[in-house]
């Protein structure tokens, strides 16, 4: 058994995942599981698919799809790593966002808390990688109206993001949506548009007009749009968001040479 058939179909369909590629991403992510697995079950790198599935699963709202790749993953990389490795804390964090979306708010913040620590631990409390950490603590604190400390996790995360990758990173347009849908939850919508059009910018310009995680800005954006009741900018807005999402479910032709 080769341990590059795994690691290849893994690596191309992060590729074509972060691209958009959603349908194609899921086919090389699911045969290299497969291979994966022939090392056994609990194999480590077994652990490293599961979690770019369930993170795949995720992002397209599959979220007992997603549920179940991350809580596999993560049983793995505690009984391979033990419970203070990072990548332990990676499927943490994306197990705490998952049961964020699903209100299980307590089991979030236990495990986005213990994610952190180890992450703080590893790297020291202003390395980017913390952010993560940072977002998705945040965004369980807004679901619970706990405003404040919300916004001083969303603060941090986009300082340090700012900082340590630049001001037009992809990762800084996510830490401004935060404090955008932060500001509408509070009523603040003058405070939450000019932070959607910097994310968007962003986005736009470093992943490209069609990217799928422009569609995700764009829906935000409407309905901020439809509280303001400029309803016919919302519904351009929302035909683009539709757009991209049709789109990115077709099959793309494969690309040869860059």
């Amino acid at each position: 058994m080769s341990d590059t058939t795994w690691e290849t179909a893994n690596e191309a369909g992060a590729r074509l995942y972060q691209k958009g590629h959603y349908v194609e991403a899921e086919q090389h992510l699911r045969t290299a599981l497969q291979e994966a697995e022939k090392f056994g079950p609990q194999d480590s790198r077994v652990a490293v698919v599961l979690n770019n599935l369930g993170s795949l699963s995720h992002n397209q709202g599959k979220r007992t799809e997603a549920s179940g790749y991350y809580e596999r993953a993560l049983s793995i990389r505690e009984a391979h790593y033990g419970p203070h490795h990072p990548w332990v804390a990676q499927s943490l964090n994306n197990l705490a966002s998952l049961y964020r979306e699903l209100g299980r708010y307590v089991e979030a913040e236990t495990f986005l808390q213990r994610a952190l620590k180890i992450a703080e631990a590893l790297v020291g409390p202003t390395h980017y990688r913390i952010t993560n950490c940072l977002n998705n603590l945040a965004a369980v604190y807004m679901s619970q109206e706990r405003y404040t400390e919300a916004e001083s996790y969303f603060q941090r995360s986009l300082t340090i993001r700012q900082q340590s990758l630049g001001p037009t990173h992809p990762a800084v347009s996510t830490s401004l949506s935060g404090l955008a849908e932060l500001a509408i939850a509070q009523g603040k919508y003058a405070e939450a548009e000019p932070l959607f059009q910097q994310a968007l910018e962003i986005r736009e310009k470093k992943l490209g007009t069609d990217h799928p995680a422009v569609a995700v800005i764009l829906e935000k954006y409407v309905d901020l749009l439809q509280k303001l009741s400029r309803e016919d900018e919302a519904e351009e807005m929302a035909a683009r968001a539709k757009t991209i999402r049709t789109k990115q479910a077709q099959p793309q032709p494969t690309e040869v040479g860059h």
